[in-house]
């Protein structure tokens, strides 16, 4: 009787452990910044695009035994439909959609397209109706960054100011050679100013000022000049994990890996764009992030994380 009742109580004990496993896989920190979009949702921290799709069997399959998987592939027809739907409206800047470029190319929309009928299963639920409910998964970043990034980054530099060149200096008219002036006493040389301090990462607060998300954002400084964009970031790096991260806890973003053992942290005073998706930041803070030519290696690595509201 008392090892009956003990071997009850194990495999109880291994049904609520592999419960709750599935379930932590399937939650979401308060600290990722999720945005809802009709049957399904973005999730920018963790770099990934979810749809819910919803599937009944017909009714002349009610109670026959192949109306669960006509209910099932009705579901999965569904959710790549609410998939297609989402990543098309993804924002790859300030100004545009992943949907502007799928409605200028076939091509494009034809790997877009793939790149969805690819994506993967990560719940399915069979309802006491007969009903199936099905979750699809798919990375924002590699595939689908690499098709549209490069096009954003292209765009990006077009619209970036040229830099005027500097006039030739006039050379200054031929004077006659002074007598050598008396010497001057020696003077004690000035202490060498402290070295710049060298960051890891950069951590923008955009809270408060209405920022969104972005596949490609960018930073400029009160005079409208880039800080960190598209001509900053290595191609590789930019398509395999974005150009920034996104947070909606500060701590969370100074603690990320991605901007490692001491980033800089600076307040974005507004956004810029139609999408909200630049950031303008203080003229100061700015000189700050541009100070040393190390700080220059963690942008090209996009060691960015931005926290929204």
């Amino acid at each position: 009787m008392k090892l009956r009742f003990f071997l009850t109580a194990v495999m109880a004990s291994i049904f609520l452990l592999s419960v709750s496993v599935g379930f932590c896989q399937n939650t979401v920190s308060m600290s990722e910044w999720v945005e809802k979009v009709g049957q399904g949702s973005v999730n920018w921290s963790a770099g990934y695009i979810e749809a819910v799709g919803i599937g009944a069997p017909p009714d002349q399959t009610a109670g026959r035994i192949n109306a669960r998987p006509m209910a099932l592939r009705a579901a999965k027809v569904d959710a790549y439909r609410n998939l297609l739907e989402i990543t098309k409206g993804v924002q790859v800047d300030s100004t545009t959609l992943v949907r502007n470029y799928t409605v200028e190319s076939d091509v494009i929309n034809t790997q877009v397209e793939g790149l969805v009928k690819g994506a993967y299963v990560v719940d399915q639920q069979y309802m006491s109706d007969g009903t199936v409910e099905i979750k699809l998964r798919m990375p924002i970043y590699g595939n689908l960054s690499g098709i549209v990034m490069p096009l954003a980054v292209e765009k990006q530099k077009e619209v970036l100011p040229s830099v005027t060149e500097p006039a030739p200096a006039t050379p200054a008219p031929a004077q006659e050679t002074p007598s050598a002036p008396a010497p001057a006493p020696p003077v004690e040389a000035a202490p060498a100013p402290p070295a710049p301090v060298v960051y890891t990462g950069l951590v923008v607060d955009a809270r408060g000022i209405q920022a969104r998300p972005a596949m490609s954002p960018r930073i400029f400084d009160e005079d409208g000049k880039e800080v960190y964009g598209s001509a900053n970031v290595e191609r590789e790096y930019a398509v395999s994990q974005g150009m920034s991260g996104y947070a909606r806890d500060l701590t969370a973003a100074q603690s990320n890996q991605r901007v490692t053992a001491n980033p800089i942290t600076v307040k974005a005073l507004k956004t810029g764009g139609p999408g909200k998706a630049d950031l303008v930041i203080s003229n100061a803070d700015a000189q700050m992030i541009v100070a040393t030519a190390q700080n220059a290696s963690f942008m090209k690595q996009c060691r960015v994380m931005i926290v929204l509201d």
